[in-house]
């Protein structure tokens, strides 16, 4: 194995370190073998996507198996604040739910209500089916252990959510604070320019409200030093890149060694192919045999033979 998990087995008890998770983003490739390869690959957790992604909740029920099958956690992102995503994920195993822009510490506590069962929120009831693996069990044991478990990531990707950050984190029910750097940066006015001091003054201000409150804070990071860095900083849940990007750009490394790695090799075959083209003979030319007389069809009787008179 490249590496193990260094941290417990949930998110719940994650979240209650700040020692280093590392994990993935699956966008594109929900494939059976997904879970394993990430464990294999010394992943801590996974981040699965359903707002950028086109994924639906019936691939979210199959995927969750495969990397509960792997003792991967899960983290289902969602694609609204609305409570039939955040119920649905819930439904179908997920044991963290990531929601995106978060804006204010009422919007946290809505999630926290559609989220949890009671007495912490009002969840629909759905017992015996895939969140709690379908197991049977008693309905109050049943509510403690699903609260206990599910954990909340709330995005801060807008100036309202760097506004309102040290309200969000304080929500009971709120276990991390995940930055969406990109849309952040786009709600402060300043898109993709993660080096000017709003945006650095914003990742700040996040971090200590985090640290105040004793919540997690996450981001996605597109390289290794980026992740480094950004954990010295005061983020705790790394996640590296995604499968898309991880794919596209390996192979397009190894892709362009090859090509640079062959390129004298390729032309010294190219040369000696056109020179032994060049040395090689003149085919003697062969004349066509004659073509054979073609003989010409028997003349057609004159007349018709005379067909019996039909009789009366």
């Amino acid at each position: 194995m490249a590496g193990e998990s260094s941290v417990g087995p949930g998110l719940k008890a994650m979240a209650g370190t700040r020692a280093p998770k590392f994990g993935h983003f699956i966008v594109e490739f929900a494939t059976p073998g997904i879970g394993h390869i990430l464990k294999s690959a010394g992943c801590d957790f996974v981040l699965f996507d359903l707002e950028h992604s086109g994924f639906g909740f019936e691939t979210v029920k199959s995927a969750i198996r495969y990397f509960e099958a792997a003792q991967v956690p899960v983290i289902v992102r969602v694609p609204s604040k609305e409570y039939h995503h955040i119920a649905r994920a819930m439904d179908m195993g997920a044991e963290g739910l990531m929601v995106p822009m978060v804006g204010s510490a009422e919007e946290a506590r809505q999630i926290v209500h559609s989220m949890k069962y009671h007495p912490q929120g009002g969840r629909g009831v759905a017992l015996q089916v895939a969140h709690d693996r379908y197991r049977p069990g008693a309905v109050a044991d049943k509510f403690t252990a699903t609260n206990a478990r599910t954990t909340l990531f709330c995005q801060i990707e807008t100036a309202d959510g760097v506004k309102n950050c040290e309200e969000i984190a304080a929500v009971d029910g709120v276990d991390c604070l995940w930055v969406g750097h990109f849309d952040l940066s786009v709600g402060l006015g300043i898109p993709g320019e993660f080096e000017h001091p709003e945006f650095k003054a914003a990742i700040d201000k996040t971090v200590k409200a985090a640290r105040k409150h004793g919540k997690a804070m996450g981001r996605l990071v597109p390289t290794v030093e980026v992740g480094i860095e950004l954990y010295d900083v005061g983020f705790d849940f790394i996640c590296y890149s995604g499968d898309v990007w991880v794919l596209h750009n390996a192979l397009a490394e190894a892709i362009g060694k090859l090509r640079e790695g062959t390129k004298g090799s390729a032309a010294a075959h190219k040369a000696a192919a056109t020179k032994a083209s060049a040395k090689a003979p003149a085919k003697a030319s062969v004349k066509p045999s004659a073509k054979p007389a073609v003989k010409a069809p028997a003349k057609a009787p004159s007349k018709a033979p005379a067909t019996r008179k039909a009789r009366p």
